[in-house]
């Protein structure tokens, strides 16, 4: 997150969560510890017309690997599936981000195929990986609770 968003701490985390928390199209949640503290973001937005949303997520570096990003996004598909009304859900990661492919499997977005260079990142072309979900997929719950908070 570094070079997507400028986020090296928790300060850092704040600041940018406030600044896209804003968006007009979309939904989006700071993720945090059992003491409230800032660890991560998880979204949905770019909703269209047919009930398809752009999901999103990220967690500081010092908590991955812990399933927290997973749990997240499990709880949000839960949630805008099952109360905004969203039919499918998408994401796409870096072909070079292993980790984030494996958040995606684990909450149950199925891979869809492969944009080639779709992001750029310090003068850098990146393939992304597609994802998605639908309403009828299976969803595991989070493994921890998880409360979603409008």
């Amino acid at each position: 997150m570094v070079y997507q968003g400028g986020i090296v701490d928790t300060a850092s985390a704040v600041d940018w969560i406030g600044r896209v928390a804003d968006l007009d199209n979309g939904h989006v949640y700071a993720v945090a510890d059992a003491d409230d503290h800032p660890i991560g973001c998880v979204a949905v937005t770019n909703i269209d017309r047919h009930q398809v949303g752009w999901t999103w997520y990220w967690t500081l570096a010092e908590v991955r690997g812990q399933g927290i990003a997973r749990d997240a996004l499990r709880a949000l598909a839960n949630w805008a599936h099952q109360d905004a009304g969203l039919y499918r859900l998408e994401l796409g990661h870096r072909m070079n981000n292993p980790a984030s492919c494996g958040v995606a499997g684990s909450a149950g977005f199925l891979y869809e195929g492969l944009e080639r260079q779709r992001l750029a990142y310090d003068g850098t072309r990146y393939d992304v990986e597609r994802h998605a979900r639908l309403a009828t997929d299976p969803l595991s719950p989070p493994q921890r609770p998880v409360t979603i908070s409008l």
